[in-house]
């Protein structure tokens, strides 16, 4: 007999720092079922197809593929999101970058640019704390343009639109009050490429150059030409780069700048703004 509680007791994860949890969330993906339905209803069996698709999922994870690729989804701010191989899987820091943006401007009407927006993730979650604010997600995979578009669409946040471009290529001529981005940030020589779900997830949205600084210098120089007077840029980086963003920032002519900590305590984003040239 083959039920919840037999399958997640017996559940081989061992390289996975969250294997209880891991088990928990595919099964319940495979029911159709909220997790807590599994503790409700341990002794329920599962049908062939059941135990077959439960099975394969646990040997892709197995294999160290992030749950959100095996699921399709990933939760993030308060939004379902689906996601694909082909971008970035949001993660609950750059909730910290939304939390700032929020708090910088006002609840009155402003255009937003999010750049590099894979799944939309934070365009997706500005737009639906500011329904009078236009987002705007750029990135240049057309995958994720379309991956952010559907998203946008099953969440029914009509002031998001998404646009390919590299970074502000397609953007002439289109000025912002904001500009958020968490780009790619991590030196091409870094260990931790090789560990854990970033194994599988798209290199061009993770690497930047020798010291992980390359997108985010070209962000800050191009910056000023997209803002508003007086607009602000938003910065996800690495937890040791906030003393060089601050720099850049500072060099390219941004006032009040500063950085701000995540809940680990680490200087996650940084910010400034721009009065004018």
């Amino acid at each position: 007999m083959v039920t919840i509680e037999s399958l997640l007791n017996t559940a081989a994860l061992p390289d996975s720092p969250t294997p209880r949890l891991d088990a928990e969330l595919l099964l319940a993906h495979i029911l159709g079922k909220p997790r807590s339905y599994l503790r409700t209803w341990p002794e329920r069996e599962l049908d062939a197809a059941q135990l077959e698709r439960y099975q394969a999922a646990l040997v892709r994870r197995q294999a160290g593929e992030p749950v959100a690729y095996i699921l399709g989804q990933q939760g993030f701010w308060s939004l379902d999101l689906e996601v694909a191989s082909h971008t970035l899987i949001p993660r609950p820091d750059t909730e910290l970058l939304v939390e700032t943006v929020l708090a910088l401007l006002p609840a009155a009407p402003a255009q937003v640019l999010d750049l590099g927006t894979g799944t939309g993730a934070i365009a997706l979650a500005l737009a639906s704390e500011r329904p009078v604010w236009q987002l705007t997600g750029v990135d240049r995979v057309p995958e994720a343009v379309a991956l952010a578009t559907r998203n946008r669409a099953r969440l029914k946040l009509a002031n998001a639109n998404f646009v390919e471009s590299h970074w502000f290529s397609a953007l002439a001529g289109q000025r912002y009050q904001l500009i958020a981005s968490n780009p790619p940030y991590i030196a091409v020589d870094d260990r931790h490429l090789a560990e854990g779900d970033v194994r599988f997830e798209p290199s061009s949205a993770l690497v930047a150059g020798a010291d992980g600084l390359d997108d985010i210098r070209l962000i800050i120089q191009q910056a000023p030409d997209y803002l508003e007077a007086g607009g602000w840029l938003l910065l996800e980086h690495g937890f040791d780069q906030a003393t060089a963003v601050r720099g850049l920032l500072g060099a390219r002519g941004f006032s009040a700048v500063e950085s701000r900590r995540d809940l680990g305590g680490h200087e996650r984003i940084s910010l400034g703004r721009f009065e004018s040239e």
